[in-house]
């Protein structure tokens, strides 16, 4: 490659928004491009996209993108990705069979249930680390399939293909030369054997998905092909990179070092641990591929947690602090919980649609307990905050069921983690340190990593450089002892949200 194609440019396809990053070979910001996605629901329950305008609102932040830098600049694309959302298209023109179904989609809930009613939960499990849900895509796909006439006999004799965004976004790049996903989106559909790292032939019969509809999966770190045919994307620009956008984080903090944990932190939050092997007995917890790295797998311990910042916003909503300007909104949320010593022994546990991980228990509502006449809502705001901390900290107890587990600090991300109060109470419950990333380009950077890795031009020491600077909050291990009483005070109002009235007429 010529000395001046250093720019990597990371396409971050989210659900909400599509962004372009462009990094310079030091590691640096030098270009961005965002663009808002739509999303449609046609029913209750029903979230979809079309794929069409997802791709196409893609490439052109991609290519406002490679406008900037000078197409002669760059040397890599890399994408990241939303998760679980499922599309199909016809391979041999192109066009999808129907609406990209979102990873928020809950229209397969019926036969996620049969699956569970036929005692298929623990099989699947065993094979695919993930507990049965319409949140992962084998569902979703084959709902596709049953969307079009003789969908399922096309889809076997390899005229349709199924998959992940990632893929979906690769056989558009390259004019449909390449039909490719990673391992970490792989992982995501519940129909790759974790063990083996391969389509998992029972998954496929349980879930009525022909292999010849899926994509080979490849190394996250790698080629998977070259643009072609693209507008204002230059011909032959290799992509090096493919990862789920929180896998992509993971990475991005830390390169995946042991004991080092990522949160995100936005209206529910995701917990993922890096270890070094595949156990899928926590049954609180999903197991999956973190990345193949070029080198080896690097799995992933996970748990999703619905309502986290959601929490916090229904609180402000509930108690009138929502009205504010949104400047005013922030200052009063890092300002009031300081205010007070404590909840007063108040305690929020924010099941508003039900638990996630590592209860899941769909049927408990939130409580808000302890409740005298002292409460006011400086109290309440505390209580919604610190019930983040609680569920964070919740999933880390049981992720440390895993053998290979350690926790030597956990990395945080997303809006919330923007509020130092809160950052410093996480801190001292967990007793360890606290490193918050500062930037919000982290999956895309993470993404870039990987291709830049792929590229050959870094050893693992010198990809440590390209790491971001982190805001440390150490925790206060005095504190920490004193609210370990707090924490089970927590779980013991969470067994409150289990308890359901029995109504009678």
């Amino acid at each position: 490659m010529s000395a001046i194609k250093n720019v990597i440019i990371a396409l971050d396809e989210g659900t909400t928004n599509a962004k372009a990053v462009a990094f310079n070979a030091s590691g640096e910001v030098v270009a961005k491009f965002s663009q808002p996605l739509s999303i449609q629901t046609p029913r209750e329950g029903w979230v979809e996209q079309d794929g069409e305008i997802l791709a196409a609102s893609s490439f052109q932040v991609l290519a406002r993108a490679i406008a900037h830098v000078g197409a002669e600049n760059v040397s890599a694309l890399a994408i990241s990705n939303q998760r679980e959302t499922a599309i199909g298209w016809y391979r041999a023109s192109g066009e999808p069979i129907g609406a990209a179904l979102s990873w928020q989609c809950s229209r397969t809930a019926d036969f996620c249930h049969a699956l569970r009613h036929d005692n298929l939960e623990q099989k699947i499990r065993n094979a695919t680390g993930l507990p049965v849900a319409p949140l992962f895509s084998a569902s979703k796909l084959r709902w596709l399939l049953e969307s079009v006439p003789n969908g399922y006999a096309l889809a076997a004799q390899g005229e349709i293909c199924l998959g992940t965004i990632d893929s979906w976004l690769l056989w558009n790049l390259t004019a449909g030369e390449a039909f490719c996903c990673d391992y970490s989106n792989a992982a995501r559909t519940q129909l790759l054997n974790l063990t083996t790292g391969a389509w998992d032939a029972e998954m496929l019969k349980i879930f009525q998905i022909p292999a010849a509809a899926l994509p080979e999966v490849k190394s996250s770190s790698g080629l998977f092909g070259y643009t072609k045919g693209v507008a204002g994307v230059p011909d032959g620009i290799p992509i090096m990179a493919m990862v789920g956008d929180s896998h992509a984080a993971l990475f991005g903090h830390a390169l995946g070092e042991a004991g080092c944990v990522k949160a995100t932190y936005g209206t529910g939050s995701s917990v993922m641990a890096p270890v070094s092997r595949a156990q899928s007995d926590i049954h609180s917890l999903a197991m999956t591929i973190a990345w193949h790295s070029g080198d080896r797998l690097v799995y992933g311990l996970e748990g999703n947690i619905p309502h986290t910042g959601d929490a916090v916003a229904w609180m402000a909503d509930s108690t009138g602090l929502s009205e504010l300007p949104e400047a005013d909104l922030n200052d009063e949320l890092n300002t009031l919980p300081a205010s007070v010593d404590s909840t007063l022994g108040v305690y929020f546990v924010p099941a508003l649609t039900g638990l996630g991980a590592p209860w899941w228990a769909d049927e408990a509502r939130g409580v808000i307990c302890g409740l005298n006449r002292g409460v006011k809502r400086a109290h309440l705001i505390r209580a919604a905050l610190e019930s983040i901390t609680y569920q964070i900290a919740d999933v880390i107890g049981a992720m440390r069921q895993h053998p290979d587990f350690t926790l030597t600090a956990l990395m945080v991300d997303g809006g919330p983690t923007k509020n130092d109060w809160l950052m410093q109470y996480q801190a001292d419950l967990l007793g360890c340190p606290v490193m918050r990333s500062d930037i919000p380009e982290l999956s895309a950077l993470g993404a870039a990593l990987l291709a830049r890795k792929a590229m050959g031009t870094l050893s693992p020491e010198e990809m440590k450089a390209y790491l971001p600077v982190h805001s440390a909050f150490t925790p206060d291990m005095a504190r920490h002892q004193r609210l370990q009483q707090r924490w089970r005070e927590w779980r013991q109002a969470v067994d409150r949200t289990l308890w359901q009235p029995t109504l009678s007429v």
